[in-house]
């Protein structure tokens, strides 16, 4: 057993102990992915990234979706409403005294006796006592679209409007479904006579999302003029703002943000100076406010159910440009970071590799985050119109999903490896357990008391040298499969191989209670089986030696020893080293098996014959040993017990009826030995054995 030694140590680890991430690390984790499913995962991840960027709206129409997905897009506008509405304090403002509202309302109608087109004649009369008083502005959002029998007086009021006026316009490029080409040449032919005078054309175009609320400014296709509001705020005729209308309420829930004044009041020239006052140097709009007529859902309806009209909405936009609040929304660039990184984050979350409740706490705190960010962003006055709520969330759980799917084919095949690894140096059902609850396999030592052997083919160095490289290798490794398969069969914990010696233990990481009876009855099924593998591996010149076997009970430090990279689960101390002395105190004794009277007195088989006390070398403890011998004769084995005992305690005519019994088995070297070695050593002593 002098040969150069080859070590085998037990480790969990399926990646050799290298615990510390790589790119090549993650290559190869990559590469235990099926092909297939790594093509899905990788088009989930980019559908996430989709999601998370294009929630609110397609970048293209689709055959099914027409540029929105339903529950997305559904799932993006009720948040939204919902930050819109949230923080009331912060969106209540005091009556606007800067606008003032003069609508037709549903009085009005039923006195004028017209519903459609409004009556024209009390607008005219309207517009000139409002240009008597002074106001700073007029918006008409009124379509003068088709011939009435007023438009004479209406003309001629608008011609002599010494305040600028803007009337409501539009064409059929925007609204094709509501404008005649009649009507549009109707208004151009308007246009056209109010050339030079105080009156202009503006849009009243509004887009409602899909669900009919509004939400945002409208866009301004070309062909129109600019928006009413815009109009009326003195700004560029080509300005644009894309974000959302700042909705706000009044802070006396009793009134309204913008007064609004039936325009009756001011048809009347007697009614004209008590109101003077409340038109005087405001920008007038001037429009319809009627239950059924151009109302719009905006966010706030959906809690309170209550709708504004186009006119208020178009003081709304207007308040909002003269108080420049119009924040910036975040532009392409951001929204695809933004949509990577809430991605990128899910797919991380799944690879972690820590205590559940760490991954639950990473899941909650970034759902949370993702989740309370956009509020947030709200709050401090950034426009969140188009911001992916949902989509980051839902992105999130995507790759959440299709990354952990990933991970556990990952770590399935890793458990499968793993319970294979430790498949070939621990029972299944303890390599089970461990799986299940790894600090069952201590990675620190712990003291424990086990039962520990050794075995050792005699003579197999100077065989290995007889023989070619191969044939070597051959009969070397089926020995050591069958001897691992013995071992783990009984239960036991392979700890190494040392050329072709075979360490192993019983007790640890997990102990049994019959662990005692495992160990011995694997002791015996090792001489078994290497008597039999002797046979059928000998050659004429090349036989096989015999398997020498110790098996001894003790305390042993057991724990992961050998440095942080490559930990080796193993035994170490004092039953380590008796077992290994007791195998080859096999070579003195004439014996091929030794067991510890420390481990025999812990079985409950009764195959064992005694061999003596000895002091093995390295030790100053005598220990007294047995052979098992399963097939001498049960009542000669009783009877050498009785005598041994007998003889130990002082009974010397034992002695005597021990050799008588020696005579008997004229071939076994091993109890002729004995008999030998108690004579030397006297009752309570013990051999000492002497290397050669």
């Amino acid at each position: 057993m002098d040969q150069p030694r080859r070590r085998w140590a037990l480790n969990p680890d399926p990646l050799d102990g290298d615990d510390q991430p790589t790119v090549e690390g993650v290559v190869r984790e990559l590469r235990k992915i099926p092909p297939a499913r790594l093509i899905v995962t990788a088009l989930i991840i980019v559908f996430a990234i989709l999601i998370a960027r294009y929630s609110w709206q397609l970048p293209v129409s689709l055959p099914v979706f027409e540029r929105q997905l339903p529950i997305a897009a559904d799932a993006e506008r009720a948040l939204f409403d919902w930050r819109e509405t949230s923080g009331e304090d912060r969106r209540t403002v005091p009556e606007d005294q800067r606008v003032l509202l003069i609508p037709y309302i549903d009085d009005t109608l039923k006195a004028t006796a017209k519903r459609s087109p409004l009556d024209r004649a009390i607008l005219a009369r309207a517009l000139a006592n409002i240009d008597k008083v002074g106001a700073k502005a007029i918006g008409i959002d009124i379509l003068i679209d088709q011939p009435q029998p007023e438009d004479p007086q209406l003309f001629a009021a608008l011609k002599a409007m010494k305040t600028p006026v803007w009337i409501a316009y539009a064409n059929r490029l925007t609204a094709r479904d509501e404008i005649q080409q009649w009507q549009q040449d109707f208004m151009d032919d308007w246009g056209r006579q109010m050339a030079g005078t105080q009156v202009h054309q503006a849009s009243i175009r509004l887009e409602p999302d899909s669900d009919n609320v509004l939400r945002r400014w409208p866009t301004l296709p070309p062909g129109l003029p600019p928006l009413l509001p815009i109009a009326l705020a003195g700004a560029r005729p080509d300005y644009r703002y894309d974000g959302s209308v700042d909705f706000r309420a009044p802070l006396n829930a009793e009134r309204k943000v913008f007064t609004s004044l039936p325009i009756d009041l001011f048809a009347d020239p007697a009614m004209v100076p008590l109101f003077a006052d409340q038109a005087r140097g405001k920008i007038i709009l001037i429009g319809g406010q009627l239950q059924d007529v151009d109302q719009f859902e905006i966010p706030s309806t959906r809690s309170d159910g209550k709708t504004m009209s186009g006119l208020e909405v178009h003081a709304t936009i207007l308040a909002q440009l003269l108080d420049g609040r119009l924040p910036d929304r975040a532009g392409p660039v951001a929204l695809w970071a933004l949509a990577v990184l809430v991605v990128l984050c899910g797919a991380f979350t799944a690879m972690l590799d820590v205590r559940p409740w760490v991954v639950a706490l990473a899941v909650v705190g970034q759902l949370a985050f993702f989740g309370f960010a956009p509020f947030y962003y709200e709050w401090i006055g950034i426009d969140t119109y188009g911001l992916p709520a949902f989509g980051w969330l839902a992105g999130w759980g995507l790759a959440y999903a299709a990354t952990g799917a990933a991970v556990r084919v990952v770590g399935s095949e890793q458990r499968r490896y793993a319970q294979s690894a430790l498949g070939k140096y621990l029972p299944r059902d303890i390599a089970a357990q461990i799986l299940r609850d790894p600090k069952k396999l201590s990675l620190t030592g712990e003291k424990r008391e086990i039962y520990t052997l050794f075995t050792d083919i005699e003579g197999f160095t100077a065989l290995s040298h007889k023989l070619p490289p191969d044939r070597t290798a051959t009969i070397l490794n089926a020995y050591l499969d069958g001897m691992c398969d013995i071992v783990l069969d009984h239960g036991g914990t392979i700890d190494k191989f040392v050329g072709d010696a075979v360490v192993a233990f019983w007790g640890a990481p997990i102990a049994r209670a019959d662990d005692a009876d495992r160990a011995a009855r694997a002791q015996l099924d090792m001489l078994a089986f290497t008597q039999k593998f002797s046979i059928d591996y000998s050659e004429p010149g090349h036989e096989m030696g015999r398997t020498r076997v110790g098996l001894h009970y003790g305390d042993a430090v057991v724990g992961n020893f050998g440095g942080e990279g490559r930990l080796s689960y193993t035994a170490l101390g004092d039953s380590m080293n008796c077992a290994a002395r007791l195998e080859g105190a096999n070579k003195y004794l004439k014996t091929v098996a030794l067991i510890s009277e420390e481990a025999r007195s812990r079985t409950t088989l009764d195959i064992y014959r005694p061999m003596g006390r000895i002091v093995l070398s390295g030790r100053e403890t005598p220990v007294v040993v047995w052979e098992p011998a399963p097939d001498f004769d049960p009542k000669l084995r009783a009877e050498l017990v009785r005598l041994w005992n007998a003889y130990d305690s002082g009974d010397r005519s034992a002695l005597d009826e021990i050799e008588q019994i020696c005579l008997t088995q004229d071939n076994d070297a091993a109890l002729a030995a004995f008999a030998c070695r108690i004579r030397e050593a006297g009752p309570g002593g013990a051999f000492t054995l002497k290397e050669k």
